[in-house]
């Protein structure tokens, strides 16, 4: 495990009740975030294979929703904190505690992998391998949705979030990572905050081809 991914694993430890009361009810303000996972779950239900792993899934708020869209859905998260939340709060559902660059998941297993917010604290240097790792364990035809803090600078900016350091990330720029990594990024919706951090908020859509 690297430095950063320690500092990131001890600051959501610190902040899992905390966290988790902010995110109590979904995304009912959130209705960009919402429609986007409502598309990308229609999506995987079609590919006939609704396996899908909620990455970096925090309290497992995610999770739950893509359970409910009709995906056979479980969470992931590096943080033992917010794994033993969820399990709590969702008994039914399975969490496990993992890195999202050493995926405990089989080749080609998966219709559809959510990252929402989950790949902002990786520095932009460890980004195309963490994406190969999302493909490796996609099937072919499989959905990526990932949900990241936009800026329209032509380089990442580092930012002091709230919980520990992240990256926002001109969109061009980061769907072209995607497309690197062997992906087809096909849809993407960018569209004001709803907070004061002031960056844009960003989904990309892509598919491993078939």
């Amino acid at each position: 495990m690297t430095a950063h991914q320690d500092r990131t694993r001890a600051a959501y430890d610190g902040v899992v009740e905390l966290y988790a009361s902010l995110f109590a009810d979904g995304l009912e303000q959130h209705p960009f975030s919402r429609n986007m996972i409502g598309t990308f779950a229609e999506l995987v239900r079609a590919t006939g294979n609704r396996r899908a792993a909620d990455v970096g899934c925090g309290p497992g708020h995610l999770t739950a929703m893509l359970h409910d869209l009709g995906l056979d859905a479980f969470g992931l998260d590096l943080s033992p904190g917010m794994v033993e939340h969820a399990r709590r709060a969702r008994p039914a559902l399975r969490f496990d505690e993992a890195r999202m660059e050493a995926l405990p998941i089989g080749d080609g297993a998966l219709g559809g992998v959510l990252a929402h917010y989950s790949t902002i604290h990786t520095p932009p240097a460890e980004l195309p391998a963490l994406f190969a790792e999302l493909v490796r364990v996609l099937a072919p035809g499989g959905l990526l949705l990932v949900s990241f803090f936009a800026t329209g600078g032509p380089e990442p900016v580092r930012f002091d979030h709230k919980v520990t350091p992240a990256y926002s990330w001109p969109v061009d720029p980061f769907a072209e990572l995607l497309a690197g990594a062997g992906l087809d990024p096909f849809a993407r919706l960018i569209h004001d905050p709803a907070t004061e951090r002031g960056f844009l908020d960003a989904h990309v859509l892509a598919r491993r081809p078939a």
